[in-house]
């Protein structure tokens, strides 16, 4: 377990970021604005470079390795996005990449992930371990285990899309009473916490997540990790961590971090409102922000509020019967 995120930690992430990542905007929408009654910015990370905003927190943890340790190879596991964001940084780097990825991951998923140049171990995730899995491929080969979010390195380069909020809003004067964050293990959510504590103090920051997999929601209630049900499922195949970090608990505690959830049904007619009046393609686990604001789950009017849209890495025919149903 590595030491805590820090501000500074998200301020240096920023600047190894600075070359390679994309800035993504902050948009607004007049149609969604009149359908809420709210001022709703919207931070796409699904022009991110892979698609999501784990590249950020892939490359900075790469890029603090130490470069002949790197020069073994890193190993990650993860359901799609941390895998290409960890295979795009490793092929940034020219190391080996090793990642661990389940059986039923999206094809998209898994065919991107390969095409930077990775290689893919599959795993069944309802009988095997994927941590125990990578953790025996990287003592094989001497490669570098890297977590997709309870790690600081990870936590902070995920946390730079925080700062770009803070500066984006200053560009345009506006002043977040709520931000509204994807949430799986916790990584983004608690980044962008720590991020914005200093420039926006008042904001409230929610993580969002699947009405079976809101142990994170459950976990800042009762001031203690919890863990899903075992055996539920979801459409945000993104989103299905058994349960949250310890770094991203506590980092979401102190900060007074509070949970919303929303259904697959609210997910799919997220994803529909995108494509048809936003004309952005979200995958399911990068819906839930818009789908709360859209279901009511947070009161919108006259208020101003930041969406972080995480990932728009979906398979066509997934794509095609969410937003048909939706």
């Amino acid at each position: 377990m590595s030491t805590g995120p820090t501000l500074a930690g998200i301020e240096d992430a920023a600047e190894r970021l600075s070359r390679v990542a994309v800035r993504t905007p902050l948009i607004e929408s007049p149609a969604l604005n009149d359908k809420t009654g709210g001022r709703i910015l919207l931070k796409p990370e699904i022009l991110q470079r892979t698609g999501s905003f784990k590249f950020r927190g892939a490359y900075n943890f790469l890029s603090r390795i130490a470069p002949d340790t790197r020069a073994h190879g890193v190993v990650a596991y993860s359901s799609g996005n941390h895998a290409q964001g960890v295979a795009a940084a490793a092929q940034i780097f020219d190391v080996p990449a090793t990642i661990v990825m389940p059986a039923d991951a999206p094809q998209s998923k898994v065919d991107n992930t390969l095409g930077y140049g990775a290689r893919v171990v599959a795993y069944d995730r309802q009988t095997e371990s994927r941590e125990e899995i990578a953790a025996d491929i990287a003592a094989a080969a001497g490669a570098t285990l890297v977590p997709p979010f309870d790690h600081a390195w990870t936590i902070e380069g995920q946390g730079t899309v925080g700062l770009e909020i803070a500066a984006q809003c200053r560009g345009i004067e506006a002043v977040p009473e709520d931000v509204l964050v994807c949430c799986g293990g916790g990584g983004l959510t608690s980044g962008i916490a720590i991020a914005l504590a200093a420039s926006h103090p008042r904001a409230r920051i929610h993580a969002v997540e699947p009405r079976d997999f809101d142990d994170a929601g459950r976990s800042l209630t009762a001031g203690r990790r919890l863990s899903n049900a075992p055996g539920v499922t979801s459409i945000c195949d993104a989103l299905l961590s058994p349960s949250i970090g310890e770094l991203t608990f506590e980092a979401m505690h102190v900060h007074g971090v509070t949970g919303l959830s929303v259904s697959d049904e609210e997910v799919r007619s997220a994803m529909a409102y995108a494509w048809r009046v936003l004309k952005l393609v979200l995958e399911p686990g990068g819906a839930v922000a818009l789908a709360a604001i859209l279901a009511s789950k947070i009161y919108s009017r006259d208020q101003t509020i930041v969406a972080v849209l995480s990932g728009g890495n979906v398979d066509a025919a997934m794509f095609a019967a969410c937003i048909e149903v939706g």
